[in-house]
């Protein structure tokens, strides 16, 4: 047994544990924040939908395994060091409350540690640049499109509804339309970790064509499924109250753009950012009520946070593999993963709190005007 590829695997599992929990607003930060289910139960309903998303394709996995770097030069180390690259990264900006992109955080962490491995030859640009980049890039746009034309719909057809009666009917469709968000989210995002197991294996076994094996499926489902339920409160925080207050029936509108563009690129094996794509349609569905509703120095901090993220994280997984290439390197890139992973848990022990619901307004509300 090869032990590195047990590591590797070990490592990237974990690494899917964290992208559950770091990714867990996306799916119930506006649910949570409306008040359509209570916290706990809107995770347990978002791990379940996550799990049961991730066997619905695979054409994200094939994407992230073959379509960035040439899978006929990665090692294990080189995986190794990409992985850890990427968990540490997510982790800062766990504990930082940012909702950054977990799959840009696993991309550069791969395309940096390639890179420090075997130089810019080894990437896929025309892959990089075609299904990764422009996706990304342009899905938080489509986000705050969608969202916000969603937003004056639903606001031009009830119209002449009690405001009352409209609030309780979007409460109850915005279960549904975060069932749907954590689904797709299931679908997008555990695949990327598939992807990079995929590969390990490969490199593990050149001969062996690239594949992703049901019990790879079946432990990545797992992985994020439990990362969602224990939680993600702080980016919770930020998504769902910080950037702009939600009505139930913005809520549904964010999160039905969201599922709707993810199960778009999901279809064609785009691997794009689920946390872009749900923070632009809550800055649609905010600013499509109000421009000045929305908190845009908040929203400006997590665009630099997404710039920021695929040159930082492949910039530690770098340093991961140079420090892989000193005798017993792999062993000293684990400690140091876990060392990272007790750290980011050790100083949020006994800081993190469930976000306090939204109280109801007291006296009669009157619907939202249309601006």
């Amino acid at each position: 047994m090869n032990l590195t590829l047990v590591a590797v695997v070990v490592v990237a599992l974990f690494f899917d544990f964290t992208n559950g929990f770091h990714d867990a607003a996306n799916a119930v930060a506006t649910t949570v924040s409306t008040r359509a289910l209570p916290p706990r139960i809107a995770v347990g309903f978002a791990a379940l939908l996550n799990f049961a998303g991730a066997f619905i394709s695979l054409k994200v996995a094939t994407t992230v395994g073959k379509g960035i770097v040439d899978p006929n030069v990665v090692t294990l180390k080189i995986v190794l060091a990409g992985v850890v690259g990427a968990i540490g990264w997510n982790l800062t900006t766990w504990l930082l409350g940012l909702p950054t992109s977990s799959s840009h955080s696993l991309i550069g962490g791969v395309m940096g540690s390639a890179i420090a491995a075997r130089g810019w030859s080894v990437i896929n640009t025309h892959g990089l640049y075609e299904k990764v980049l422009i996706p990304s890039l342009a899905s938080p746009f489509l986000g705050v499109l969608l969202a916000g034309a969603l937003v004056v719909a639903i606001m031009w057809v009830f119209r002449n509804r009690g405001y009352g009666r409209t609030t309780r009917l979007f409460l109850r469709l915005q279960i549904v339309s975060a069932g749907f968000v954590a689904l797709t989210h299931g679908t997008n995002d555990s695949q990327k970790t598939m992807g990079v197991i995929a590969l390990a294996l490969v490199a593990a076994h050149p001969s062996h064509a690239f594949h992703v094996p049901f019990w790879v499926i079946v432990s990545c489902a797992i992985a994020i499924a439990l990362g969602t339920y224990s939680g993600g409160w702080r980016i919770m925080r930020t998504l769902g109250q910080r950037i702009t207050h939600l009505e139930p029936h913005q809520g549904f509108a964010a999160e039905t753009s969201t599922a709707i563009l993810l199960f778009t690129t999901a279809r064609y094996g785009f691997p794009v950012s689920t946390t872009h794509t749900i923070s632009g349609s809550v800055l649609g569905a905010g600013a499509a009520k109000r421009f000045s509703a929305v908190r845009w120095g908040i929203a400006g901090n997590i665009l630099v946070a997404w710039l920021v993220t695929i040159p930082a994280a492949g910039l530690v997984a770098a340093l991961m593999e140079t420090i892989t290439r000193v005798k017993g390197g792999e062993g000293i890139v684990l400690a140091l993963a876990v060392a990272m992973a007790a750290a980011a848990f050790g100083a949020a022990s006994g800081r993190l709190r469930l976000p306090r619901p939204i109280r109801a307004p007291s006296g009669p509300v009157a619907p939202p005007a249309a601006s």
